[in-house]
């Protein structure tokens, strides 16, 4: 089974890879892309075990479906998730990204399987 897990995080990492600068995405969008719609939880562990990745896996850029920085407290420090949002002109208000449909990227969209 851990093998299983294994392989969809590197899935996952490939896909956060490929969120361009200035935009943002949700663990289900993720999930879905990957055909486990129900697994966004499981990209969540993901993003948590991301930061030990050699390759660096942006994983600011991932957020609740809300754009929520759910996920800001496994970073270095609590407020890193949003000054490197911030970094990409992205406006964050209550740990929430503003304007999150313009700057939302839908993965089933953008990219080919």
């Amino acid at each position: 089974m851990e093998a299983k897990t294994n392989d969809f995080f590197d899935q996952v990492f490939q896909v956060v890879r490929l969120i361009p600068k200035g935009r943002v995405t949700s663990y289900g969008a993720i999930a879905k892309y990957l055909g486990a719609p129900s697994s966004s939880r499981l990209v969540g562990y993901a993003m948590n075990a991301s930061h030990s990745q050699k390759e660096k896996v942006p994983a600011h850029r991932v957020l609740n479906r809300n754009g929520q920085l759910t996920g800001k407290h496994h970073f270095s420090n609590p407020f890193m998730m949003q000054e490197l949002l911030e970094k990409e002109n992205i406006i964050i208000k209550n740990d929430t990204v503003q304007d999150f449909n313009n700057h939302y990227w839908d993965p089933t969209l953008e990219l080919t399987i």
